[in-house]
């Protein structure tokens, strides 16, 4: 067995495959950035190596620096992770030609399925069913333009060499391919250095189940059942679950069968996963190889209970499968929750800053978290922006998704934006629960953006009884300290009216042997909790049920945050309350005229100057952000009046970029 390896990664992925080298007695080696030096996975690392400035194209892209890493520090072998140069055939060689194992397939491989465009022709050649399009190299916008409109609109736009959602365009029209040709491309050469692009057919309501494989040298191929990935934004998955609640098990064993055809064909070894677009009738498609680990398999890990990165290090390391496809079950339900820096409220858009207060789940039964930060790490603008993957396990579906639903609401973020509430009220939709998934959920169901969800009356009344509870604690508190305790057996006051998002609510709150209660008309809740005041997580019990809820103190009032929503709290006493009903609303300054920044990003390009008249649609610039170009465009026809940043200034968020008159 290997005695030193090295991670050539950063981040959760990098600390999940030191934690399984570690119980198995190897030793570790970190790489990083400029920007990385304090990160957890160099931390984590028995040693680490500074192998550049923080962007990624002068570090962690860089081949003969890790290779020098890998010499320097008596590194036998190197673990990819996923991203960055886990699927880069010169990589693999490079460290072959140095003696180096590379914990993953062998470059023919990679070479075979890693480009797209061929593991389509090979695929296809193989009879394994793809889906219709275009798979040579595509050269211009006009082209690409012509060969759409013949196979048919919508069509999908990819990358080569494309992964992650990077270098992806759907297009309806013939405009609409010009202009994701041109996105696509740039994007693709931004992130993978190879701007090459194809066109596929984009089936309408399909979902996207991919089928992990694991093969040795020896000719040994089996196939870890299915992970379901349909909950996607701009083609970034956002919840895995596996198994699929859509495949029956024949159309199981096929797709496990074809992808084993598959893996044997190219000569596989190693961890992989084949990825396929199903449509409503179970037919499937082939779409990519991806040969490596994928971010989403500890679904797969908890379903089966086989160590995908432990199975990789031994296949690398010349070790027989110990494991046959007989030996593969399923047992229960597995989800997965990406967490984002990223405001769900504002598109989506990425969020940079320090992690001021960071607090994952704990001491809860069976949820996992991989994540490769701590309290005080800074989410950079020049990585993606993932915080952590959150999982749960469960004997069924539905308790899966409670354990997960739990968890996102016990899970403490602070310092940026995050998209836990949107994940919450993804697991607490309808369409989720009773598995009626497609890869346009998130669009379909929230055409207009996420700005929260409607709570049912339980929730609601969750929300009413932590607001009560934690203000009796600090009314009591306040009371003591500041000499106002009760004399002559009078009791401090109980009658209160509770303002939920601006309404209104009478309430009696009182306190007796540790239980607090709060009662609004007929509702009564009943709450128990060791929560103590500046805690920012309240835990306890809300008439006899488990409760998370996050409280932000917003100066006299609450800002709580539960199942996916956010509601603003004001506990007062009936006086103040009748005073507070008469205060004026603020009004909020008029933008109209301005082009703010959305995100924290690079100014890329600027197509407007002043004097100059933009039409509504009309793009005005490009702001590249974690590894993504995003196109701001004019809301309405308007004149430039003033152009307040030039192309490749650093942007702020809200920073003013244009003026209109």
């Amino acid at each position: 067995m290997f005695k030193k390896i090295l991670i050539a990664n950063r981040g959760e992925i990098a600390c999940r495959v030191m934690r399984t080298a570690k119980r198995m007695g190897i030793a570790t080696v970190a790489v990083h950035s400029e920007a990385d030096t304090m990160a957890p996975h160099v931390r984590m690392a028995d040693e680490a190596v500074l192998i550049g400035p923080p962007p990624s194209a002068q570090s962690y892209l860089l081949i003969d620096r890790i290779v020098e890493a890998c010499k320097a520090t008596g590194a036998e072998a190197v673990h990819p992770g996923y991203g960055f140069l886990s699927e880069n055939a010169a990589f693999c060689k490079a460290l072959a030609d140095n003696g180096i194992a590379f914990i993953g397939p062998d470059v023919p491989a990679i070479k075979a399925m890693g480009d797209k465009i061929e593991s389509k022709k090979l695929a296809a050649a193989a009879g394994v069913s793809t889906v219709p399009g275009h798979i040579d190299v595509i050269p211009t916008a006009e082209e690409a333009v012509k060969i759409a409109t013949d196979i048919g609109f919508p069509v999908m736009i990819k990358a080569s060499a494309g992964g992650g959602g990077k270098g992806m365009r759907v297009a309806w029209s013939a405009d609409e391919v010009a202009d994701g040709f041109r996105s696509a491309t740039n994007e693709a050469k931004s992130s993978f250095g190879d701007d090459r692009v194809f066109i596929e057919k984009f089936i309408v309501e399909p979902r996207h189940i991919e089928i992990q494989v694991l093969a040795d040298s020896h000719g040994n191929t089996i196939y870890l059942n299915e992970r379901e990935c349909s909950i996607q934004r701009r083609h970034q998955k956002v919840i895995e679950e596996a198994p699929s609640p859509f495949l029956d098990p024949e159309t199981r064993a096929k797709m496990g069968a074809e992808s084993v055809a598959l893996s044997k064909a190219v000569d596989y070894r190693s961890a992989g996963t084949v990825e396929f677009i199903v449509d409503k009738d179970r037919n499937f498609y082939f779409l990519e190889m991806n040969t490596r680990l994928q971010v989403e398999h500890p679904v797969t890990e908890l379903i089966t209970g086989i160590d995908l990165v432990e199975q990789m290090i031994r296949v690398a390391n010349g070790e027989t499968l110990s494991i046959t496809q007989d030996d593969v079950k399923i047992n229960g339900w597995a989800l997965e929750s990406r967490v984002y820096a990223e405001d769900p409220r504002r598109g989506f858009l990425p969020s940079i800053g320090r992690l001021t207060r960071y607090a994952p789940p704990k001491d809860m039964e069976h949820v996992r978290v991989d994540d490769g930060v701590t309290e005080g790490s800074e989410v950079s603008m020049f990585y993606d922006p993932m915080i952590a993957k959150l999982c749960s396990w469960g004997k069924d579906r539905e308790e899966a998704t409670g354990r997960m639903r739990s968890a996102l609401d016990a899970f403490v973020v602070r310092g940026v934006n995050h998209n836990m509430d949107f994940l919450a009220a993804l697991c607490g939709h309808p369409r989720f629960v009773e598995g009626r998934l497609t890869t346009n959920f998130i669009a379909e169901e929230y055409p207009d953006g996420f700005q929260g969800r409607e709570l049912t009356a339980d929730e609601s009344g969750v929300m009413f009884a932590v607001a009560g509870f934690i203000h009796k604690c600090r009314n009591d508190r306040n009371a003591g300290i500041s000499g106002q305790l009760p004399k002559h057996g009078r009791s401090l006051r109980d009658d209160w009216v509770i303002i939920m998002d601006g309404a209104p609510h009478e309430a009696r709150i009182t306190r007796a042997n540790a239980v607090t209660t709060v009662a609004i008309g007929d509702h009564v809740w009943t709450v128990e909790s060791d929560w103590r005041i500046g805690d920012i997580l309240f835990s306890g019990r809300i008439n006899g049920k488990v409760a998370h809820v996050q409280i932000d103190v917003d100066s006299v009032g609450y800002k709580l945050t539960h199942a996916g929503a956010a509601s603003r709290a004001l506990v007062l006493s009936p006086v103040a309350a009748e005073l507070h009903s008469l205060m004026p609303e603020k009004v909020k300054p008029d933008l109209s005229k301005l082009v703010l920044s959305p995100m924290p990003g690079l100014l890329s390009s600027i197509a407007v100057e002043v004097g100059q008249t933009v039409e509504a649609g009309e793009a005005l610039c490009v702001i590249e952000a974690m590894k993504m170009e995003n196109v701001i465009r004019a809301d309405v026809d308007a004149v430039v009046a003033k152009v307040n940043a030039a192309a490749g200034d650093s942007l702020s968020v809200d920073q003013v970029i244009i003026e209109f008159e």
